[in-house]
């Protein structure tokens, strides 16, 4: 087995298992988890390290994952919904950073690129579920939703994951990482 694929493994499974965790860190609250985004940074930073198929796959499973082991986020619509959601983020920043050239302003191009995809990926998600339930969901909903709630979860992540990014560079991983 190529060592390359093991080691790859074993990140993705450690920033799954960060996402299951790091939701605690808000007390399961949904208020805060919905405030402050905590299974969004281990799903962005997948995609930054190991691209686009890890990014999308950690992406796609993480909030059913946590649903299934602690009940959080509720199924329906929250969870599904998020799933296509950070599956979006995942496959796009992992697409984004690969493509770009390694720059700190392609950083964070490829971070908002994909931050503003994953809420119009998470829109149209909710409302096709709640379309099925003929619950409405307006603009209004999707501001607040995508953006307006989630102001301090946004600010931490494009605070936050650069720095990281950065910071895994100066410790050995810039093979993975390259020049950024």
């Amino acid at each position: 087995m190529n060592n390359r694929y093991v080691q790859d493994l074993v990140i993705a499974s450690l920033l799954l298992c960060i996402g299951l965790i790091l939701p605690f860190f808000t007390g399961n609250i949904p208020a805060f988890g919905a405030m402050l985004l905590p299974m969004h940074l281990p799903v962005l930073i997948c995609g930054i390290i190991l691209g686009p198929r890890y990014g999308f796959i950690v992406g796609l499973i993480l909030p059913l994952t946590r649903f299934f082991m602690v009940g959080m986020p509720p199924l329906f619509p929250t969870a599904i919904s998020m799933t296509f959601e950070l599956a979006a983020y995942g496959l796009i920043i992992g697409f984004l950073y690969a493509k770009l050239p390694k720059t700190i302003p392609n950083l964070y191009l490829s971070l908002v690129g994909a931050m503003l995809a994953g809420r119009v990926v998470w829109a149209i998600a909710r409302v096709a579920l709640l379309g099925v339930m003929e619950i409405p969901f307006s603009f209004e909903l999707f501001l607040a939703g995508a953006f307006i709630n989630a102001v301090p979860g946004i600010i931490l992540q494009i605070v936050l994951i650069p720095v990281l990014i950065l910071a895994l560079k100066k410790a050995g991983w810039g093979g993975r990482l390259q020049s950024t």
